[in-house]
């Protein structure tokens, strides 16, 4: 089984083939994204549902997350910033921190980041973090992009996939929900409803 590395370096070769790569997994992405959200309008809808706070295990559940197996403390990463900064992992302790690995030209890495930014701007005065790892070969594509989309959470830059690799990083997006104590509590392979009521439930569960 080839490494993780390799997976990836084997996606970044061009944008033709990070396309074809994409083209083939957009659709059945797009249908679990779809299936997450008709679920959370479900719930939401519910006459029960809308009296009843999720708890984190039904959260976690219902936006169809991979809990670890066994407690495993996040590994640490200091990355520089768009704007320049450093940030380093271990340093948010204390607070809840999702981990997006993306890049420009995935689309549905693209196709979430509206709804991230949404959830980030509801829980970043409440001890949440969201930090978004380029891994785009070049930098420079990076703030263009952030710009057109109006983003406003902390975006670094890791070129060289250092801490994707670090991660096991093997498709685009993947993110990683990491707690108070620094311990990964879920990560989701593809795009999620990042905005929806299980999402929510999530971040303020693991926030108290």
């Amino acid at each position: 089984m080839k490494s993780s590395t390799l997976s990836l370096v084997a996606v970044l070769l061009g944008a033709a083939v990070a396309a074809s790569f994409f083209a083939a997994r957009t659709a059945p992405v797009r249908s679990e994204a779809k299936r997450a959200d008709r679920r959370s309008s479900a719930a939401t809808t519910s006459p029960s549902a809308a009296t009843t706070p999720l708890t984190v295990d039904a959260a976690i559940k219902e936006l169809d997350l991979i809990r670890p197996s066994r407690p495993k403390a996040a590994h640490d990463f200091t990355l520089k910033t768009l704007n320049g900064k450093t940030f380093r992992l271990a340093e948010q302790r204390g607070n809840v921190v999702l981990v997006n690995f993306w890049a420009t030209w995935c689309p549905p890495c693209r196709e979430e980041m509206p709804a991230m930014e949404r959830l980030h701007r509801a829980h970043k005065e409440r001890g949440f973090v969201m930090v978004a790892v380029s891994v785009d070969a070049d930098p420079a594509a990076v703030a263009p992009f952030v710009k057109e989309h109006k983003l406003t959470f902390t975006i670094a830059l890791d070129p060289k996939m250092e801490a994707a690799n670090a991660y096991g990083v093997r498709a685009l997006p993947s993110s990683f929900v990491i707690d108070r104590r620094g311990t990964m509590a879920a990560f989701a392979l593809g795009p999620r409803a990042w905005d929806n009521r299980a999402a929510h439930a999530l971040i303020e569960g693991l926030a108290r």
